[in-house]
């Protein structure tokens, strides 16, 4: 169940001109990547969420349903970063592990293991939002909220792990 949520509220369709949309609901993607690109604190971005509230405003959006979709394609984006900063940070890892003689404790599998453990935690502590609102629609924004702040936290934290120094 919990992945089944997670899934449907990750689907978006990739539009022209930096766009993604979702129906008629769109986010400007060059958006979510400067804000990902300016923020150097700890933490998810203050400006992650932005995206998906200028969908909402610019569309006049009040229902519950066209709230998540904006939601959803935000972290579509985030999503998309995350992997980006996923394969960069694992490819200097590697080459960290081949440099340093890292046989040990390769970085590399230790970020897999640790990439793998952050996806199943994201999932259950999303699913957890969802049903601690069970009864109401609210309960579709709370968990669609957390997918988003948790994927543009677990970016930021894949690209300053990645440019530490062994």
């Amino acid at each position: 169940m919990r992945r089944t949520i997670w899934r449907l509220a990750a689907l978006v369709l990739i539009a022209p001109q930096g766009a993604v949309a979702q129906g008629a609901l769109t986010v400007d993607a060059g958006a979510v990547e400067a804000c990902f690109a300016g923020w150097d604190g700890q933490g998810a971005p203050d400006c992650a969420g932005d995206a998906s509230n200028e969908c909402q405003r610019k569309n006049d959006v009040v229902a519950t349903p066209d709230i998540v979709t904006c939601i959803a394609t935000e972290t579509e984006v985030w999503d998309r970063l995350l992997n980006q900063t996923y394969r960069e940070t694992r490819a200097r890892f590697a080459e960290r592990d081949r440099t340093e003689g890292n046989a040990a404790l390769p970085i590399e599998d230790a970020l897999v293991e640790a990439q793998r453990a952050w996806i199943a935690f994201r999932d259950a502590e999303c699913a957890l939002n969802y049903a601690a609102f069970q009864g109401g629609t609210i309960r579709s924004v709370v968990s669609a909220s957390c997918a988003l702040a948790m994927t543009a936290r677990r970016t930021v934290q894949l690209r300053d792990v990645g440019r530490m120094e062994g």
